[in-house]
């Protein structure tokens, strides 16, 4: 199965990366899941401690929350060949004056073709944060978040923009709460189309 093992041998290879190890802190610790299957993508910021710690994905607050937006299980989230996650920055970029710093701009030009080619082309991808806005919404770069996450419809079937799950959110949510009842049940539609069950359910 030459396409399955071009898949095993690109993990291996993301891994294995010290491209920014001189830049990071507290190493390289390359943080990813997919596979060949995976027909939900989740394109997050970049690890933070916590994570970058347990070598687990959204091992932290922010995944929680996360998965409640979705309607995930962990059994699902967690496993490769129903969810591809994917980072800005697969590595945890270290903690600056204001918390952590953005994503290394290394990364996501080294890898993110080359995942995205060994993925299903009818996959759904959650473009969570502004940064992964910003990399894969072109057109629409010039305009705010919020204003890209409200015409969510516009993106579909192939992106899904959401905010950070981070505490943040939580205001944010606050001021916008057409969020919570307008846009979280059409994601987790989306996703039940794609995994083939109905998760908010």
């Amino acid at each position: 199965m030459p396409v399955m093992r071009s898949s095993d041998c690109l993990l291996e290879d993301i891994q294995a990366c010290t491209l920014c190890a001189e830049h990071l802190p507290a190493g390289p610790r390359p943080i990813v899941q997919f596979s060949v299957t995976s027909t939900i993508v989740i394109i997050g910021q970049a690890p933070g401690a916590r994570v970058h710690e347990s070598g687990i994905a959204w091992d932290d607050a922010s995944g929680e929350r996360l998965r409640e937006w979705t309607g995930l299980t962990p059994d699902i989230f967690y496993d490769p060949a129903q969810v591809a996650l994917v980072s800005m920055g697969f590595c945890y970029p270290g903690t600056g004056s204001s918390g952590d710093l953005p994503p290394r701009l290394e990364c996501a030009p080294m890898w993110h073709d080359r995942v995205m080619a060994v993925l299903p082309p009818a996959r759904l991808t959650l473009l969570v944060g502004s940064y992964a806005h910003q990399r894969y919404l072109v057109e629409d770069k010039k305009q705010s978040l919020t204003e890209r996450v409200g015409k969510f419809h516009e993106y579909l079937p192939h992106y899904f923009p959401l905010p950070h799950p981070s505490w943040r959110s939580m205001g944010w949510m606050k001021r916008n709460p057409w969020f919570e009842h307008n846009v979280l049940p059409m994601l987790r539609d989306a996703i039940g189309m794609r995994i083939g069950t109905a998760p908010h359910e």
